[in-house]
């Protein structure tokens, strides 16, 4: 596939899911799965109980995470500025100050970049998505409930710079920054396990500090590898063995139900914690509402949601009921739903070594799996809504 074909079919997968997210409501906070831990420290896979037999298993499962947030990879790291950069629009972009950082995105990813790259200080705002603790109090640019970007909110901060995608919206809004004379970079929109590192130096680059960026993607690249690593010493090696899953995304208040096929990031997800995307096998494609028949086709022995969706439909119980074409299916027969934080579970960045591993083991070790530690910078509240909302 080409570069162009594929940063369209990209940015039509980010408007997709856009749309959906902002079209919901704020969900419950409860734990949509039925996690068997009590929270507590991360399990490594390494030290979990793995099933004989992951199909075997019967239940839902929360795949928690632990309170670890935030780690920089420098304090004060080296800059350079000014810095001119050609963004991925094609568009160079000179950057004189990054004293006030806006870094924003659907996925949160992008300003857990920008404070893992040691510039967490100069940061003044965030979008709705960005949920760990060292960010919470920093004010919205998005809706309190929605994705939308708010011109006034992002004016009022008098940001020095922007680090963006082309997940938000209104575009209307990024262009209305720029004609301010605010410095506007546009990084990938694509979110996988594939660009984690090139992402990371993309932001990197974009605030002067190359070399910490390097640092910082070789330190993701390196724990990413070893966390798939330790997934596939466990994970069933054939296709005829793996897990078969598919990623929904479900909003009950909203009447959302959606299933997410190739190019969506759940692929990259399914690939990662060495799953069967039964998507590629059904030629599901992007991020489309999920049909009867999609779902009898696709036939999963596990499905993947986000912990709101699955709150919002009432648990397992209120997703067989009002999608009950999946009792048809192994996962319906044996309950087999994993669920992890909206904020969370498809924010690829820093923190997606612990979120593999954490899957992993509500996966393959579903008794050793843990809720929510206290303190966990991706648990939403109601006054405060993550990606899910």
């Amino acid at each position: 596939m080409s570069r162009l074909v594929r940063n369209r079919a990209t940015t039509v997968c980010a408007a997709v899911l856009a749309l959906v997210l902002s079209a919901c409501g704020a969900a419950s906070t409860s734990s949509g799965g039925a996690g068997a831990g009590s929270g507590g420290a991360a399990v490594k896979l390494a030290n979990a109980k793995i099933l004989d037999d992951p199909r075997s298993y019967e239940g839902p499962t929360h795949a928690g995470l632990a309170g670890a947030s935030i780690d920089p990879i420098a304090t004060n790291p080296v800059q350079h500025l000014p810095v001119t950069v050609t963004d991925s629009q094609g568009t160079e972009v000179t950057v004189k100050d990054t004293s006030r950082i806006l870094a924003l995105d659907l996925y949160g990813t992008l300003s857990q970049t920008v404070f893992d790259l040691g510039l967490g200080d100069d940061v003044v705002g965030r979008d709705l998505s960005t949920q760990f603790k060292e960010a919470r109090k920093l004010p919205l640019v998005t809706g309190e409930h929605s994705h939308e970007l708010i011109a006034e909110r992002i004016t009022e901060l008098n940001p020095s710079v922007i680090i963006t995608d082309t997940s938000l919206g209104p575009w209307d809004v990024i262009l209305q920054m720029r004609d301010a004379g605010i410095p506007v970079v546009v990084v990938s929109s694509h979110r996988g396990i594939d660009n984690i590192g090139s992402l990371t130096e993309q932001v990197a680059d974009a605030l002067g500090v190359t070399q910490a960026g390097k640092r910082l993607a070789k330190r993701s690249e390196r724990q990413v590898a070893a966390t798939e690593k330790e997934i596939k010493a466990v994970a069933p090696q054939t296709v005829q063995k793996k897990l078969r899953m598919v990623f929904l995304y479900v909003r009950g208040q909203a009447g959302v139900y959606y299933m997410f096929g190739e190019g969506s990031g759940a692929d990259s997800l399914i690939d990662g914690v060495g799953g069967y995307d039964v998507a590629k096998e059904i030629n599901w494609k992007g991020m489309k509402p999920v049909t009867d028949e999609g779902i009898v086709a696709a036939q999963p022995d596990l499905i993947l949601m986000m912990t709101k969706g699955l709150d919002s439909v009432g648990g397992v119980d209120g997703l067989l009921k009002r999608l009950p074409a999946i009792a048809d299916t192994p996962a319906g027969q044996k309950r087999r739903i994993v669920d992890m934080s909206d904020a969370a579970i498809l924010g690829f960045g820093p923190r997606t070594p612990e979120v593999l591993n954490s899957l992993a083991v509500s996966i393959y070790a579903p008794e050793s799996a843990i809720a929510d530690a206290p303190g966990d910078p991706f648990v939403s509240t109601t006054a405060d809504s993550g990606t899910g909302s």
